[in-house]
């Protein structure tokens, strides 16, 4: 189990983007072509490589996938390789799980199953790469089971860098990633963690309203660096949204050293950098 008063902090948002059980699946190389010279990087380490780095630097993380099989037609890395990595690095690794919603009720079985034998920890979707509004009751039926394990559900927003250069963004389609939609689901389900992934560029407002007037509602800071974040969300990190910001850096393609540098510079207040860092998160993933 992990010791949160010894870990300095928690990244709450990074990849497993290496599968030590399955060949990568080339399907559409475009996209990996493109991610990689938009990001400016091709490293993609093991799960394991990623734990014991985190583990020198005394920092706990939450990883997944990204299940989109629907909308890419591209096999996934499975929830149980990351699930029983998490197992065997429990001192600082949690897994989220990531089910693609048009699999309906069997994805529902799936992530009961999930929950069940693996403990997995949250779930995570990306709705324009998995193709949906996150506030069609197609997906509700996942989380439903989500929910009712009282388990978090963290969702990317925003701008996506996957697709990004590839002709016609590859079918993608940015409006999904919209956080308005978010609003619907959190009064669907009070009780459930909701996490709004990233800075929402470019809708950016839209995601703080819904964050400010829903409880159950966080923002995760990853995907920038810092030094790039919008004033508005600097400020009411500072203030009305203080305990409801995440430490967050989608590694690999930020590392928590670079967000951390960064982050000591961008404007935050010293009394809420320990909140940011570790306790919210303490407290939204029911550590203690």
């Amino acid at each position: 189990m992990i010791d949160i008063n010894k870990i300095t902090a928690i990244d709450v948002h990074t990849h497993a983007e290496v599968s030590c059980r399955q060949p990568h699946d080339d399907y559409r190389p475009e996209f990996d072509e493109a991610f990689a010279k938009y990001f400016k990087s091709s490293h993609r380490p093991t799960i394991q490589e990623t734990c014991d780095y985190y583990r020198s630097i005394n920092t706990a993380l939450v990883m997944f996938t990204i299940d989109a099989e629907f909308e890419l037609g591209r096999k996934r890395i499975s929830n149980e390789e990351v699930a029983e990595e998490a197992m065997k690095n429990a001192d600082v690794m949690m897994a989220f799980a990531s089910i693609d919603p048009h699999k309906g009720r069997m994805g529902a079985r799936e992530a009961k199953r999930l929950i069940e034998e693996f403990g997995v920890k949250g779930f995570k979707f990306h709705p324009t790469v998995q193709g949906f509004y996150p506030h069609d009751r197609m997906a509700y039926h996942l989380y439903e089971v989500i929910a009712a394990a009282g388990l978090p559900m963290l969702f990317h927003s925003g701008h996506s860098g996957f697709g990004s250069g590839v002709r016609g963004g590859g079918g993608l389609r940015l409006e999904y990633s919209n956080p308005i939609h978010l609003d619907d689901v959190a009064i669907d389900f009070p009780d459930s963690p909701i996490i709004i992934a990233h800075p929402s560029f470019p809708w950016q407002d839209e995601a703080l309203s819904v964050c400010l007037h829903k409880p159950n509602v966080y923002i995760d800071l990853s995907g920038w660096s810092p030094k790039y974040f919008p004033p508005q969300l600097v400020q009411y990190a500072n203030t009305q949204l203080k305990h409801k910001m995440l430490f967050g850096t989608d590694f690999p393609l930020i590392t928590p050293e670079r967000w951390m540098k960064d982050f000591e510079t961008a404007g935050f207040k010293e009394e809420v950098k320990p909140l940011i860092l570790k306790e919210n998160a303490i407290k939204m993933l029911g550590l203690k």
